[in-house]
């Protein structure tokens, strides 16, 4: 059930932070990179690269601590996603 939560969330925002990603929705980080990492392997999410902005203009954040991790796989609609 949380896979298809974290699978949801980033679908929504796109782009996002491991931290945000546990925050909303409402687990821990270390869950969340289990199952981010099983969403890379079937190739629906990326890591970006260190220094990647996770789109938002706040600017609090150090972007060389943050994973920053972008939906990659199927729309709602069932259309790929933009790459």
């Amino acid at each position: 059930m949380i896979l298809s939560n974290v699978s949801h969330y980033l679908r929504q925002h796109r782009r996002a932070s491991l931290d945000d990603i546990a925050q909303g929705t409402g687990s821990t980080p270390e869950a969340i990179a289990a199952m981010l990492a099983t969403l890379e392997r079937k190739g629906r999410v990326q890591r970006l690269p260190i220094g990647s902005s996770c789109g938002a203009s706040c600017c609090k954040c150090d972007p060389a601590k943050l994973a920053i991790y972008e939906w990659t796989g199927e729309n709602r609609s069932g259309d790929k996603g933009d790459k």
